[in-house]
């Protein structure tokens, strides 16, 4: 039976979010998809990201950044100068009450302001500390900047992506960020478990450096086995075959054929059964091995039909297979509606704002359609200083 009065099950957890930008907000709205009280605490100026476009206009002519809000939402604010005593004092008197600390300053930052790991682990026994930084607090780079882009080149991802002697190029959303978000949610609820037996927080270090090395996976196996360097396969994949995008009469689509049975199920659809007998594509070592050729081959048996009617056949036999979707026929998809990956949330001077949704679904907490809206810089002081200080 699901709960009704708990909005997760990180319900009644008190999570301090003193992070901008990306990768620490991401973290701390995935804690808020999952029932916590995440308080933002930004400074006097607010995140940076408040600035970042696109940006939404209400009918009042109130415009605020739709970036922003996709990753904020359903949190308070308050804005705290860490340097200024009365500011202080209240930061100090949220840490008391708090369960989860998330800040992604590069190392030394919380150090300098008096706030780092060392300095609250015993004043504060129960509190896990998460930093979300761009190479951690550890190692020759822990004091160097970064963003996404930045971790996208030196953890080798952008040497993966794109064409075969084309341009370096960016994987096309934020994984630097968004990964080392995940990978610290991950950690924080790891971290509240343990507590859960030893009665203690602890740090948690989490680089986004790190986290990009992390889902190198097929292409770090590969190197370790060949001693070859990987590099960009446009939409190929290294060791399956057929594995890729492949043109039709009007479009491009995706054909998955992970298998040697679904190989067998892709050529009879072609009318190309006769591939499942030759050498060249009879298995999938021989087809990566000639993947120019079955390349070639396929592209030449689909150019007569459109996409469409290709999908349909090959769903119809089982085979995974895709159109190429942009955002509007991704927001449109009947999967991705019926998942509840698109839901709105409520800000009183925009109204509903779509954006996505959380794709954790539990049995045992509801999904809504809404979300609380993202807060205006240093709107819930009231409410913070009432509710959580107990104070006027």
């Amino acid at each position: 039976m699901r709960s009704e009065e708990k909005a997760g099950p990180f319900s009644g957890l008190r999570v301090l979010d003193l992070t901008r930008v990306l990768a620490g907000p991401y973290a701390a709205l995935m804690m808020a998809e999952l029932g916590a009280r995440v308080i933002k605490i930004e400074p006097p100026e607010g995140d940076d990201a408040r600035r970042y476009g696109p940006f939404v206009t209400g009918g009042n002519g109130v415009a605020k950044s739709g970036y922003f809000m996709s990753i904020n939402r359903g949190k308070e604010s308050i804005a705290l100068d860490l340097k200024a005593d009365e500011d202080r004092r209240i930061f100090e008197a949220l840490l008391a009450r708090a369960d989860v600390l998330i800040e992604n300053y590069r190392g030394g930052t919380m150090e300098k302001l008096g706030y780092g790991w060392e300095s609250l682990k015993d004043k504060y026994p129960r509190l896990i500390y998460a930093a979300v930084s761009g190479f951690g607090h550890t190692g020759p780079y822990a004091a160097r900047p970064a963003y996404d882009m930045v971790v996208q080149a030196m953890g080798g991802i952008m040497s993966l992506t794109g064409h075969p002697g084309g341009l370096p190029t960016r994987v096309g959303t934020s994984v630097g960020d968004i990964t080392a978000a995940l990978f610290g949610t991950i950690g924080i609820a790891a971290a509240l478990y343990d507590r859960e037996t030893t009665g203690r927080g602890q740090k948690l270090d989490v680089g986004m450096l790190d986290c990009q090395v992390a889902i190198l996976e097929n292409a770090i196996a590969r190197y370790v086995a060949t001693g070859e360097v990987p590099g960009p396969l446009g939409t190929k994949h290294p060791s399956i075959a057929p594995f890729a995008a492949f043109k039709t009469k009007d479009d491009y689509i995706v054909i998955a054929a992970g298998n040697d049975a679904l190989f067998a199920r892709v050529a009879k659809v072609l009318g190309r059964e006769e591939w499942a007998r030759d050498l060249r594509f009879a298995n999938n070592l021989a087809r990566v091995q000639h993947l120019d050729a079955l390349h070639a081959e396929m592209e030449s048996a689909l150019a007569p039909r459109a996409a469409k009617d290709w999908l349909a056949q090959l769903e119809a036999e089982g085979v995974p297979c895709a159109p190429i979707n942009d955002i509007a026929a991704v927001m449109a998809d009947p999967q991705v509606l019926a998942r509840n990956m698109i839901v709105t949330a409520d800000d009183p001077d925009l109204g509903a704002v779509r954006m996505q949704g959380n794709p954790i679904k539990s049995t045992g907490y509801a999904d809504p359609c809404t979300r609380g809206s993202a807060p205006d810089l240093d709107g819930s002081r009231t409410a913070i200083l009432k509710k959580v200080l107990a104070a006027k």
